[in-house]
């Protein structure tokens, strides 16, 4: 007989976005979750038992987080260069940002944090997206955290409210495109987002701890993962650091 785990907290930046939302909707349908806070700057609009939507300011959030305790922590904060209209406003939005996520979270007692990245990050790469991808995984990982799930997918799938000419392009086209991609490059084969988002509660599912990085097939496997064990409810406890 399966022995019954504590009902969790969770706490999610970048709900309002294509992969966040997916993730929120996939922490509200989890049993192992009793209370998903999500935060974000404006309303996100949506009702649920589960749900404590929280408007902050994130250059304000470790103020205004005091006294919350959480089990684990999901970020799936991002842009685009284009959105953001600079490489300095997209560094503050995909970098500072989700430091200041993550230090709010592990404050707040999380002992994993789940972000989303990109295939390719890495700190020395000469293409600025990659790079401060990269620098973002890696001050994350530094930060004390038991467990650091960082999602590395390629193309995402999905509706946006802003298709963009090229986005459309590479939807249309990524199921011509895919099957091409074997072996070493099969990591980058486009997914949808429901996939990542889904794979967002999969990795904390998995339970691994340390610092893993997990691209496409790592992925859609994380995304079939169900509860493990029967749940049962106690409240989650705030860390002493």
């Amino acid at each position: 007989m399966n022995t019954p785990t504590p009902v969790k907290v969770a706490l999610i930046a970048g709900a309002s976005g294509l992969v966040g939302g997916h993730a929120l909707q996939a922490l509200l349908g989890a049993p192992e979750y009793g209370r998903v806070w999500a935060l974000s700057r404006r309303p996100l609009g949506r009702e649920h038992a589960k749900l404590a939507n929280r408007i902050v300011r994130f250059d304000r959030m470790a103020e205004q987080l005091k006294g919350l305790a959480v089990n684990e922590a999901f970020c799936a904060i991002g842009t685009t260069i284009r959105d953001a209209g600079s490489q300095e406003a997209f560094r503050a939005a995909d970098v500072d940002a989700v430091l200041m996520f993550a230090r709010a979270a592990r404050a707040a007692g999380a002992t994993r944090f789940v972000v989303v990245s990109s295939i390719g990050a890495d700190s020395g790469s000469k293409k600025f997206y990659l790079r401060t991808k990269g620098e973002m995984e890696e001050a994350v990982a530094d930060l004390g955290f038991t467990a650091v799930d960082i999602l590395q997918p390629s193309l995402l799938l999905g509706s946006r409210k802003a298709m963009r000419v090229l986005e459309l392009a590479g939807q249309l086209v990524a199921p011509l495109v895919n099957p091409l991609l074997t072996g070493p490059r099969e990591v980058y084969r486009a997914i949808p987002a429901e996939t990542v988002g889904k794979a967002m509660l999969g990795a904390a599912r998995a339970g691994r701890r340390g610092v893993y990085r997990y691209t496409y097939l790592d992925l859609r496997k994380l995304a079939e993962l169900r509860p493990a064990v029967a749940i049962a409810a106690q409240p989650a406890k705030k860390s002493p650091a």
